[in-house]
């Protein structure tokens, strides 16, 4: 005899909670992208851009890490374990890139 599965009435807010984070991520992350298309059509080119986009860049990395990783629910040592080298990283791709302009600079001025 062949087992008939009955499908139990579910409660329709099941989940209601995720769904409104979910919704809350994409409006967060669209607001911000449309921001960046009104900065990159608007602001002419120069220092001032590429700061603006690599400040909301990083804004909008750490903000994803945060949702979609689930990194805002650690333990703060773990975040920071994380978030250190992270930084010294940046710091020296950043110090690498001024210092070979430096020296790029030395050589053919």
């Amino acid at each position: 005899m062949s087992e008939v599965h009955h499908i139990h009435n579910q409660d329709p807010n099941a989940g209601a909670e995720q769904r409104k984070a979910i919704w809350k991520t994409f409006w967060i992350l669209l607001v911000l992208t449309a921001v960046e298309f009104l900065i990159a059509f608007t602001v002419p080119h120069g220092i001032l851009k590429i700061t603006i986009f690599i400040v909301m860049t990083i804004v909008k990395a750490f903000y994803i890490v945060g949702e979609f990783m689930h990194l805002k629910h650690e333990t703060k040592s773990l975040i920071w374990s994380i978030m250190v080298p992270i930084i010294f990283v940046a710091w020296l791709i950043l110090a690498l890139m001024l210092e070979g302009n430096a020296i790029f600079e030395a050589i053919f001025d």
